[in-house]
């Protein structure tokens, strides 16, 4: 309170203080152990906050006062785009029609829902060149199981059927790829072959070659890279690919850069996720939830998960379970609203408006690079994608520079840090994505922040960030110790004790 440090809900807490009570009515009271299972019932009463109205409205006012959010400025976290997304976005999918429809209503109550459904996937498909796709999971990473899911029933099918004689056992990744990748690849059940980056900070083919063989399952590939650069070599990959029996997985975490001018299908990818807080205007992290579609070409389309949103014979619509599916990847049909948010995106885009969006993300990245050529090392120095890396390498050496001190001097200036050492073949990275919907002033300050921390000594910032609500943390005790969760019960022990 004050400007003294927030404390919890829970240390706002005074007994027989409320916020808010439910009327009393004339109707009879029901105790908690006549309405539910005795098993269901927790064994002691739950510790929660007591804090009336005017606390509890001023200490979450606090709180937002001291977070940084795309609607407040700059946000140029590399390799996961936190784009503004418009408040049109926010409108559509708060509407009641929208909002107040219950999953389990029949096909026949909900058609326009469905047709909301069939015309995003369709309009996903067109943007990837695939050929069906499932809207249930809920997250990128939960888009990258589920492809992997995929790919495993696709090779296990081809094994019983004959038309495969050796169980696929690895999936490769190259060294620049995001780090849920390999997480995913386990987590179907195969083992990562990591491929090097060649100088260019391409894929090696030649590398690629030599770990290709009869039990590669497929290669997981982000294009463009973690280094904002596109796989130039990408139609000889997927002839290698596919000439051994594997599949090409796209993680679309970078599909910003290419909508309107390329597509994974065209380039020979069988398996796209899309993560829609990225790429089509749904909040991000916190902001939540997202959605993490994936669309499949032809050959794997009946093994997506079911049931999915179809257009029947007749024009009307309904669900339907694909004959081989692997199942359901989350309740219900995923996160609906969020869905959404994407269909409103894509329609108030349209086809030109959303190549437009890609060609300003892919300009303002560029503008960065060249602003910052002569500040920063630029390892791969060559027409980049929606996003660049920078480096700090020789301002360590000249000043002790380094990236962390860069990214926490930032927020001094304003801004939220980028990316920080990603990717992992980069020293001291610095991953800048500015986005299409940054404005050329904003650019202007942000690189104007970035010369001036340029500028000065390693020790100066070694201090930053000063005026945050928060210093410089221990960040790998933060990570190793981690307290996600307030124990009301163990903070009154210690105040007794």
């Amino acid at each position: 309170m004050g400007r003294a440090e927030e404390p919890t809900v829970f240390e706002l807490s005074v007994a027989g203080r409320k916020a808010w009570t439910f009327p009393r009515t004339d109707l009879p009271e029901w105790g908690a152990d006549e309405l539910v299972p005795a098993e269901h019932l927790a064994d002691e009463a739950l510790e929660l906050a007591e804090v009336s109205e005017r606390d509890l409205v001023a200490h979450v006012t606090r709180l937002s006062h001291r977070q940084y959010s795309v609607d407040l400025g700059a946000y140029p976290l590399g390799s996961c785009t936190m784009k503004y997304n418009p408040k049109l976005c926010d409108d559509s999918s708060a509407l009641p029609g929208l909002r107040d429809i219950h999953p389990s209503a029949p096909a026949a109550l909900t058609q326009g829902w469905l047709e909301l459904l069939v015309s995003l996937e369709e309009w996903l498909c067109e943007v990837t060149g695939m050929h069906a796709a499932t809207l249930q999971p809920p997250a990128g990473a939960a888009g990258e199981l589920t492809g992997l899911l995929l790919m495993r029933a696709w090779h296990d099918d081809q094994l019983a059927t004959g038309a495969a004689t050796k169980a696929r056992t690895k999936v490769i990744i190259p060294d620049s790829a995001h780090g849920t990748n390999p997480a995913s690849v386990t987590l179907g059940g195969y083992e990562t072959v990591t491929v090097p980056s060649d100088d260019r900070g391409c894929v090696d083919v030649a590398a690629l070659r030599e770990a290709l063989d009869d039990e590669v399952a497929g290669i997981m590939l982000t294009n463009p890279n973690t280094l904002g650069l596109f796989e130039e070599d990408i139609a000889e990959i997927a002839a290698a690919v596919h000439e051994v029996g594997g599949l090409l997985y796209y993680d679309g975490a970078n599909l910003n850069a290419i909508l309107g001018v390329v597509r994974p299908g065209d380039m020979g990818f069988d398996i796209v996720h899309m993560n829609l807080h990225k790429t089509f205007a749904v909040p991000h992290g916190g902001g939540g939830p997202g959605a993490g579609p994936v669309a499949v070409s032809e050959r794997l389309t009946r093994f997506l998960p079911g049931p999915r949103p179809v257009r029947t014979t007749d024009g009307s619509f309904d669900w339907e379970t694909p004959a081989d599916s692997i199942g359901r990847v989350h309740g219900w049909h995923g996160n609906a609203l969020a869905l959404a948010r994407a269909y409103s995106y894509i329609l108030v885009n349209g086809g030109d408006g959303l190549r437009t969006v890609s060609d300003m993300a892919v300009l303002n990245a560029n503008w960065v690079r060249h602003r910052l050529r002569g500040v920063y090392d630029i390892p791969f120095d060559r027409p980049n994608m929606h996003e660049c890396v920078l480096a700090t390498t020789s301002l360590k050496k000249a000043q002790g520079l380094t990236a962390l001190d860069v990214a926490k001097r930032l927020l001094e200036e304003g801004f939220h840090a980028p990316t920080t050492y990603f990717p992992l073949i980069v020293a001291e990275a610095l991953m800048i994505e500015p986005t299409e919907t940054e404005s050329l002033q904003t650019l202007e300050a942000l690189c104007e922040a970035l010369e001036r921390i340029a500028a000065e000594s390693g020790e100066q910032a070694h201090e930053a960030p000063r005026t945050a609500p928060v210093r410089r943390l221990d960040e790998a005790r933060a990570a190793r110790h981690l307290i996600p969760t307030y124990d009301a019960r163990l903070a009154g022990e210690t105040a007794e004790g």
